[in-house]
């Protein structure tokens, strides 16, 4: 193989390297595996809801996507993000928690 067909060789296998990894990020979920997510979002959201304690200043958002909550937002302290993953957890459905709760210093 030619400099040259070596160089067209490297260029193609890079480019289809980078296209196929894109196709597994931003996977979307079938409706089978989706079914119910916004049920459980909503539940998650009730449970937290309830709880005066995360509330105002307290700021948590919820998405659910294939069973798994994944809970972002500010709270006061360490006990907050703690119950705020455990009622998200204990919710039906939930398969588990991914949490970016930051705890305001």
């Amino acid at each position: 193989m030619t400099a040259r067909n070596t160089l067209w060789a490297t260029a193609l296998v890079l480019a289809l390297g980078g296209a196929l990894s894109g196709c597994a990020t931003g996977r979307k979920c079938s409706a089978a595996e989706c079914d119910g997510d916004a049920d459980i979002a909503s539940n998650v959201r009730s449970l937290l809801d309830s709880h005066t304690e995360l509330g105002p200043p307290s700021s948590i958002s919820v998405e659910t996507r294939n069973h798994v909550v994944y809970l972002t937002g500010l709270v006061n302290t360490g006990f907050e993000r703690q119950l705020a993953n455990s009622l998200a957890g204990q919710t039906p459905g939930v398969v588990q928690v991914v949490s970016s709760i930051a705890v305001e210093k």
